[in-house]
């Protein structure tokens, strides 16, 4: 008679009393003993990353990974981090230790930035703690490399590892066929991940693989393998996404535009830019200077369609705005230059909009700008940190995309320039946007506005996502500085003391990345 884990557990909690004991008991056992021994058998095969089956087929030999061991520090620093991820977490008072589970995807970008390997003995823990938590997965399996999805197939708890993008590139690259074969007779999972890997090495070899096989893909498939051309995107892409236009998948139409419209040079982008000429332009005649005067296309002709503009509006849109922003987003923005007769996107930008559509016409130039990466446009569109422009009750600005545009120095000094002058209290997504450990100026702002917060008479748990966010991503060299911060100035309150927490466990968090940090570092 077997049992499961769940059904063990219902027993003990529910009584042997009161509950059948769903073990086989030897003559003369107590039904609490027999309970305890099955539990004790059961903990062992978790533990020992297999669940009971019956008489199952010996697996093959795990492959190996040929990558360095982590070095020992930092293999007691998983085992530690992996044993922590079940406890206490959000809700109540933190006190001043270091939050273990918010270190372990920086922990696991930094071991995968070394090339180390995962300890067998830990692969079980660090599948579970990605199946608990699945922003930790890509970085959970690159660490566990080729062993880990070995492993996973073993257990369908861990089945996440054979399906989607969690899966990282794994498969060996070597002149041996096994990428090959991965594309060939792979589960989809280890076909994404071989592809991708192909395209970070030789972007053309990848495109010309997908051609292979692309008429017998499914729509859904199809879809995932065109976003992994994003990376290396570059106009000897163009043919194979113009014939993606055409496919039977919207979707997949969809993403064929969205990325043809990235390369300024595509004749997509030609054929947005010759209509949204047609639809923008620069008025002379009127009193008080030249404005930007819109029409508004007509139609969703099928030339537009095919090029990815959607006919249909989202709840609460007009049809002829809707497919004008789709028009603007898509075409070049160096055709406005010539256009307004402007040299510069500040220029454009500063130009009055007629008849109200100016939230519609700088909405579609924002998200072309993030699209084409244009750092110009989005310095202008930005404006000064002090003085952003306001969005009036639209939503047209989205200075967190806008960023993510700009090289990663100006970013930093843009969000540093806006937190002293407006405070934290809209800075949580900017934040989110800029490199990590965060540059001297952007740190020294977000230190200085906390403690100003608390100056104030603030409460330290309004600002918990900035304090989190500074302990993971401000400079662990910037530790020692901010001793002075875990003074309590004026009288003893219950706020003062929470404060005095935060802030010690901000500065014991960067001497513990710290730490951290030099036991990854290869020893001579």
């Amino acid at each position: 008679m077997t049992s499961t884990w769940d059904e063990l557990v219902t027993t003990a909690l529910l009584g042997t009393e009161r509950r059948t004991v769903p073990v086989r008991r030897e003559p003369g056992q107590e039904a609490a003993a027999a309970l305890l021994d099955a539990a004790a058998v059961r903990t062992v095969q978790r533990r020992a990353a297999l669940v009971p089956v019956t008489a199952p087929a010996r697996p093959g030999a795990a492959p190996r990974d040929e990558r360095p061991a982590l070095p020992a520090a930092a293999r007691r620093r998983l085992a530690m981090l992996l044993a922590d991820r079940a406890g206490p977490g959000g809700g109540g008072r933190r006190g001043s230790a270091p939050d273990l589970t918010e270190l372990l995807p920086q922990w696991l970008a930094a071991a995968n930035g070394h090339g180390y390997r995962a300890p067998a003995a830990l692969l079980p823990a660090l599948l579970e703690a990605a199946r608990a938590r699945s922003d930790l997965r890509p970085a959970a399996l690159a660490l566990g490399g080729p062993r880990a999805l070995w492993l996973a197939r073993l257990n369908p708890q861990w089945k996440y590892a054979l399906r989607g993008n969690a899966a990282p590139a794994v498969t060996a690259m070597s002149g041996d066929g096994g990428g090959e074969r991965a594309w060939q007779e792979g589960l989809f999972a280890e076909r994404v991940a071989f592809l991708g890997a192909l395209r970070r090495r030789d972007p053309a070899a990848a495109r010309e693989l997908l051609t292979s096989t692309w008429a017998k893909e499914r729509a859904e498939d199809r879809l995932m393998f065109l976003d992994s051309l994003r990376e290396g995107l570059s106009g000897a892409d163009e043919p194979f996404l113009e014939q993606a236009l055409s496919d039977r998948s919207s979707n997949v139409r969809a993403t064929a535009a969205e990325l043809l419209s990235a390369l300024p040079g595509s004749a997509l982008a030609a054929r947005m830019a010759e209509r949204a000429r047609a639809c923008v332009a620069l008025d002379r005649t009127a009193g008080g200077g030249p404005r930007i005067v819109v029409e508004a296309p007509p139609e969703c002709d099928s030339g537009m369609q095919r090029d990815g503009v959607v006919a249909k509006p989202p709840a609460g849109r007009g049809e002829r705005s809707w497919w004008l922003s789709q028009l603007v987003e898509a075409a070049p923005l160096a055709i406005w230059f010539e256009r307004f007769g402007v040299s510069s996107a500040a220029e454009a930008v500063a130009l009055p909009v007629a008849d109200g559509w100016q939230p519609d016409l700088h909405a579609a130039w924002c998200r072309a700008a993030v699209r084409q990466g244009d750092a110009q446009w989005s310095r202008a569109l930005l404006g000064p940190a002090a003085t952003p422009p306001a969005p009036e009750g639209s939503s047209w600005l989205d200075p967190a995309k806008l960023l993510s545009a700009l090289p990663p120095a100006e970013r930093a000094e843009w969000v540093a320039e806006f937190i002293a002058t407006h405070g934290l209290s809209e800075a949580f997504r900017l934040l989110g946007v800029c490199a990590v450990p965060w540059a001297e100026p952007l740190g020294r702002a977000v230190v200085d506005a906390l403690d100003s917060a608390r100056d104030a008479g603030g409460y330290p748990w309004s600002f918990s996502g900035v304090m989190g966010l500074a302990e993971r991503c401000l400079d662990p060299a910037q530790a020692d500085r901010l001793a002075v911060l875990t003074a309590t100035p004026g009288e003893p309150t219950a706020a003062a003391d929470y404060w005095t927490e935060a802030f010690q466990r901000l500065i014991g968090t960067l001497h513990l990345r710290a730490t951290m940090r030099a036991e990854l570092t290869p020893t001579a």
